[in-house]
């Protein structure tokens, strides 16, 4: 079949690797001349842990895909360091067993590690901490690397092409039931399936061809640091982060929210830390939440310098340089039993968009799926 991908994120490249997989041909259409949202803006982080329990299965099949993607595409980076989510109270301690008590703790790869331990596995954590919530599952990909290598990859099969600085103007249907698409340089392409993933951009053709989404934006705050000058073998989170993860729900959960506020900047920001090591050395450490729109186009100064505190605190040293800034706005699926939000506007007509902070790790698995629901 021919399919026409609307959008270079990782919803359209990961749905690009799962029609090419399975024999089609593809045209992918970038407006920019490459992606600029939130798939290069955020942490590469393949997150296992945090998630509900509906949610789980997808994940670590997604994480496979990842895998199975790293194996094929060596450049994207892809590496199954884990996590450790540092606690530091407590009440922090407590989530942590409750967690580990459930079910699914196995599947998830949990583990809870005293300091010592924790220090065994990733020797950069000098700082104080009570213990450290350990997941075997969670993994990393290089985000600003990893498209641009995967669209080189499928290129490779000779049946794929990626059109950047191509905005699509309209998606139509022949008298014949040909699916035409015309883009902003006056060319047509005809396709037998169309995919539009717009990310976090709801207006324009996907507002055309969808209405208005049941989606929320969201929008984050991060950083690059220089090389930290040593292995960080793990990703980490802090305590924070169990606020923001619906997996870790329950009342051991309930008990910390309500003896433990948040720092005044953190609970302002709504913030949570998480640090992965790229590649080059350096470190990538966020983030935080806004909900209310109109965003602002400048960034904030408390929300970095507070990252900067709770990194340094756990890493028992002073942070490299920081050396990049930046924010970012992803859309969100405003049902809780859904991964995505999946739009038939016409047959063979799809939008497909809402994965909110899990875009990069469910990307794989959306893609599959999307295949699977539409016969592909």
């Amino acid at each position: 079949m021919r399919i026409l991908l609307i959008g270079g994120g990782i919803l359209g490249t990961a749905h690009a690797d799962a029609a090419i997989r399975r024999g089609h041909d593809v045209v992918h259409l970038e407006r920019e001349s490459e992606a600029r949202g939130a798939t290069v803006r955020n942490f590469g982080l393949v997150w296992v842990s945090g998630r509900t329990d509906l949610e789980l299965a997808a994940t670590l099949r997604s994480r496979e895909l990842w895998a199975d993607l790293g194996a094929r595409v060596p450049e994207i980076g892809f590496r199954a360091n884990g996590s450790i989510t540092l606690l530091r109270t407590e009440a922090e301690v407590a989530v942590a067993r409750e967690v580990l008590a459930r079910k699914d703790a196995d599947d998830r790869g949990f583990a809870l590690l005293d300091p010592d331990r924790v220090r065994a596995l990733n020797p950069a954590l000098r700082g104080e901490f009570l213990a450290g919530l350990h997941c075997t599952t969670d993994a990393a990909v290089e985000s600003r690397v990893a498209l641009p290598a995967i669209r080189r990859h499928l290129a490779a099969t000779g049946r794929y092409r990626f059109l950047p600085h191509t905005e699509a103007r309209s998606v139509t249907r022949t008298p014949g039931g040909t699916i035409r698409v015309r883009d902003d340089h006056g060319t047509v392409h005809d396709a037998d399936v169309v995919i539009v993933c717009p990310g976090a951009t709801l207006t324009g053709l996907a507002r055309e061809l969808a209405g208005e989404l049941p989606l929320r934006r969201v929008r984050l705050q991060m950083m690059q640091t220089a090389p930290l000058g040593e292995p960080l073998t793990t990703s980490i989170a802090d305590g924070d982060s169990l606020r923001y993860y619906p997996g870790f729900a329950g009342e051991a959960l309930g008990h910390l929210v309500a003896t433990e506020p948040q720092t005044p900047t953190a609970a302002r920001h709504r913030m949570q830390l998480l640090c992965v090591q790229r590649l080059h050395g350096g470190l990538t450490i966020g983030d935080t939440h806004a909900y209310d729109e109109p965003f602002p186009f400048d960034v904030d100064e408390d929300p970095y310098e507070h990252l900067v505190t709770v990194a340094e605190s756990l890493l028992g040293r002073k942070l490299p340089p920081v050396v990049k800034r930046w924010a970012g706005v992803y859309s969100q699926c405003l049902d809780p039993t859904e991964l995505v939000h999946r739009h038939r506007a016409d047959d063979g007509i799809w939008v497909i968009a809402g994965p909110g902070g899990r875009g990069m790790t469910l990307g794989p698995v959306l893609g599959e799926q999307t295949a699977d629901l539409l016969g592909l």
